[in-house]
């Protein structure tokens, strides 16, 4: 059984269509040439598909204007000019932070990333999918998949930080062993008695009783923008979050602020 580390990427999150961006197009007074894309918009500079999202849910609530029209018609007011709040950004920027101070966070639910999640453990999964608001998940199988060394090779495993740094000795079966020596010949045992099993006849399904909670796992993730600031809030590091836990909602973090840069901010405050 191998050691494996954490790899979390953004697969996929909220774009505008095409059919909202002709509707954009248009009404800036453009008959050819419709963008693929808001970035190939070029209208408000440095606005976000995110952006225009949220900002459509927020004023939906309190606009005459139709959702379809909202940025076309509104888009001017609150992306090209500057906040009025003192705070920086635009006008977008201060609308968004009133609404978040006010609570009206729904409005951010409409906003959605996708992430593949990889090398994570069992324990951490256990963790994870206790936040169920806003979240969608797809979790390798351990039933169907089979993991013996004549299946698809071995089983993988995640190592805390805790048992690699831990540097005092005790006496194990008669020998004198640190931590991870104690923890890598349990995994490496636990690879043993799986493929035992297996080759005795024992299913996958019951054959994985034997794992540990730091057998590691694979999964797709989707959350909205909304659940995705509550679960940094609660497993951020220094909020008495599990290392690994912790290690995993800094990726997220990382990678929404990749594609929507104006919610750092978020983040930072929650």
């Amino acid at each position: 059984m191998a050691e494996t580390q954490m790899s979390v990427k953004l697969i996929a999150h909220t774009q505008l269509s095409k059919e909202f961006l002709d509707v954009l197009w248009k009404s800036a007074g453009y008959s050819e040439g419709m963008p693929d894309s808001w970035d190939d918009y070029q209208v408000y500079d440095g606005a976000t598909d995110g952006q225009a999202v949220a900002l459509t849910a927020i004023r939906t609530c309190y606009s005459p204007n139709k959702p379809s029209e909202i940025v076309a018609l509104e888009g001017e007011k609150y992306f090209g000019n500057k906040a009025s709040d003192g705070e920086g950004g635009t006008e977008a920027d201060r609308l968004f932070r009133h609404i978040t101070r006010s609570g009206h966070t729904s409005t951010l639910e409409h906003i959605s990333f996708t992430f593949a999640i990889e090398g994570v453990s069992r324990a951490l999964l256990a963790q994870l999918t206790r936040h169920r608001a806003g979240y969608s998940y797809s979790v390798q199988s351990q039933r169907y998949v089979k993991f013996g060394t004549n299946d698809r090779g071995e089983l993988f495993h995640i190592v805390p930080h805790t048992i690699k740094n831990a540097s005092k000795k005790v006496v194990i079966d008669g020998v004198e062993k640190q931590a991870l020596e104690i923890y890598t010949d349990f995994m490496e045992r636990t690879q043993i008695v799986y493929d035992a099993l297996r080759e005795c006849g024992v299913p996958a399904e019951d054959a994985r009783y034997v794992f540990p909670n730091a057998v590691a796992t694979n999964l797709t993730l989707t959350a909205n923008l909304t659940a995705l600031l509550s679960f940094f809030g609660k497993r951020q590091k220094g909020r008495g979050a599990q290392g690994e836990i912790a290690e995993l909602a800094e990726r997220l973090r990382k990678e929404v602020v990749e594609v929507e840069p104006w919610t750092s901010a978020y983040f930072d405050a929650v």
